[in-house]
This record gives structure tokens, C-alpha cells and sequence, in this order.
């Protein structure tokens, strides 16, 4: 059963708009695990726009399933997940000021760098996941790092699925496979939804977790947070 872990930056995102606790991102945190999700992901970013520090110690100390922390793996970031211990960091190569993650690493260009972070996490005891896209090399070359994981970037696959599913598919089910034969384990998020979830979830062989966030929040404000998660779980059935 592929795991769903519940991104909650935008509830985040919402209570900073009016600068006090509602909602309140540590309870909606319990409530998800208490709906039926298998994990809750956050991305701390460097100007703490949704997601902040402090933010990540709170949630540290309540989350019960798998605690995700995803983000560019700066000294900051660097410093927090040592400290915090999550059981998985996702590593994303998102520059200051970027909207939201939209592309995955050169493994190759910055196969050095990430093989120097990846070491230091692993060596605390932390699984590691890199984010990618479907390019073949940078599969091949996320061997080299170290990672345990990858975590395919499944933008491209939401922008065709309504032109073309099984086109939109076809790279992602290649780069899987090769995933496996090299031994990572295969994570998935980007504008994944109730329309293409389960698609894309029967088509990827051995896939271990999804991340999702914004679509099932958006979600949520029609049928409720329960019900959405409940949805959502059965799309990976």
C-alpha cells in the first residue's frame, strides 16, 4: 500500500495571513494522522512564508506516523533536520524566493554536493529522498549520491493527464522501473489529485509514498478534511 503523507504548508500559509493560530497548524497536524494519513510532510522555506522553524520543533514533537521535512538543504535547513530528526528529509533544489517546487536535481552537476549532504543526514539516521524528474541520467546518476530515495516531480504528468494519460505516463513508468533496478526506493508528489491519483499510482511500480498538499486542501474545503483524506486513500487502493 503506497503511503499518503499530508503536505500542510498551506494551512500554514493561511494562518500567517492573519498572523494568529488559526488554523492551528500542530492540531490539523493530529487530525490528519487521526483521518487515516500515514504521514505529514513540511517545507520550511528560507523566508518562512508558510511553513516556519519553529513550526517544524512543534510538530516534531506530536507527529506519530512518518514526519517528512522537505527544502533546499542549505546550512539552516541543514542544522534543523539534524536536530529534529524526522524519519525522512526530501531534498528539493528550490532557489530563494521560488513559488513552489518545480523542477528536480542535476544529479550529475551537483552529484558532489548532494553525496556530502546525503552522508551527513544518513549518518544521524535519517532516509534520505532527492527530488527528480524522469530524465534517465538523473536517475542513473541519483545512485551516486547515496540516496535512499527518489521522489519523482509528477508536474509534467498533471499538466498532460487531461490531454493524453497514458503519454503523460510513459516517461514515469520508465524511470521507475529503472528506479527499482538500481535499488531506490520511489517516492511521488506535484499536483497530484482526485482526478489523476490512482492512474498514476497503478501504473508506478513499487511506489512507496506520495506527497500531496495543495490539491487536497482545496479539496477539503468542499468535502471536509476527514472525507477528503478518506478520498484520497481510496485512490491508492
Amino acid at each position: 500500500m503506497t503511503k499518503l503523507s499530508v503536505n500542510i504548508n498551506k494551512i500554514a500559509t493561511i494562518r500567517n495571513a492573519r498572523g494568529n493560530n488559526l488554523p492551528n497548524l500542530v492540531q490539523v497536524a493530529k487530525d490528519c494522522e487521526k483521518y487515516g494519513a500515514e504521514g505529514i510532510t513540511v517545507h520550511p522555506r528560507p523566508d518562512e512564508r508558510h511553513i516556519t522553524y519553529q513550526d517544524v520543533y512543534d510538530l516534531e514533537r506530536i507527529v506519530t506516523t512518518e514526519f517528512n521535512i522537505e527544502g533546499f538543504p542549505n546550512t539552516s535547513f541543514i542544522n534543523l533536520v539534524l536536530e529534529v530528526k524526522p524519519e525522512q528529509v526530501t531534498l528539493v533544489p528550490d532557489p530563494p524566493g521560488v513559488l513552489t517546487s518545480n523542477a528536480g536535481w542535476d544529479t550529475a552537476k551537483q552529484k558532489d554536493f548532494l553525496k556530502e549532504v546525503i552522508s551527513e543526514f544518513k549518518s544521524a539516521g535519517i532516509r534520505t529522498s532527492i527530488f527528480v524528474d524522469t530524465e534517465i541520467t538523473n536517475i542513473k546518476n541519483a545512485v551516486a549520491t547515496g540516496t535512499d530515495r527518489i521522489e519523482l516531480y509528477t508536474g509534467a504528468y498533471a499538466d498532460n493527464f487531461n490531454k493524453n494519460k497514458d503519454e503523460a505516463i510513459a516517461p514515469f513508468i520508465k524511470a521507475a522501473n529503472l528506479a527499482n533496478e538500481l535499488g531506490l526506493g520511489i517516492n511521488a508528489g506535484h499536483d497530484l489529485n482526485l482526478d489523476n491519483l490512482n492512474f498514476f499510482k497503478n501504473n508506478i511500480n513499487s511506489l512507496l509514498e506520495v506527497s500531496i498538499g495543495h490539491a487536497l486542501i482545496c479539496d477539503s474545503l468542499y468535502y471536509g478534511l476527514e472525507n477528503t483524506i478518506q478520498k484520497y486513500l481510496e485512490c491508492m487502493k
